[in-house]
């Protein structure tokens, strides 16, 4: 998660929300990222969508099944349904989302019938830095 979080970081120097992922197969580093949806103009650019497309190219496969996926925050829909058509065997996440998450908020992606594949997930890791970082990041934004 300490890479994910320096993704992040990165992404808030460029002015994109800091949101960061890495994902792992067999214990080594595949794949690592930050939001780029303003640098890309991009809606699609999260970080866990840059992160998954850099994975699949570098293990020559659409399906991670043997990948896990760190990052800084809850994923959204779209990210969630890309973790479960990858086939990643664990999510492991920092920051719960209120109000736009779909893991453990909004429509629970996971919990749905119409869901593929379920990864083992895992909350609440590197939790207190990931949303410090995000709410210093949009205080800036109203001051």
């Amino acid at each position: 998660m300490e890479i994910a979080l320096e993704e992040a970081r990165k992404a808030e120097a460029e002015g994109e929300v800091p949101v960061g992922c890495v994902i792992v197969h067999e214990g080594r580093l595949i794949a690592a990222a930050g939001n780029r949806t303003l640098t890309d103009r991009d809606p699609t650019a999260h970080a866990e969508m840059i992160a998954i497309r850099r994975a699949a190219a570098a293990l020559g496969s659409e399906r991670l099944a043997d990948c896990d996926l760190y990052v800084t925050l809850e994923p959204c829909t779209m990210c969630t349904a890309a973790i479960s058509f990858a086939r990643i065997r664990r999510l492991y996440y920092g920051a719960g989302d209120p109000k736009g998450g779909a893991v453990e908020h909004g429509v629970r992606f996971f919990q749905s019938a119409t869901c593929h594949h379920r990864p083992e997930v895992y909350g609440g890791i590197g939790e207190s830095e990931a949303a410090a970082l995000l709410r210093a990041f949009f205080a800036a934004r109203r001051d």
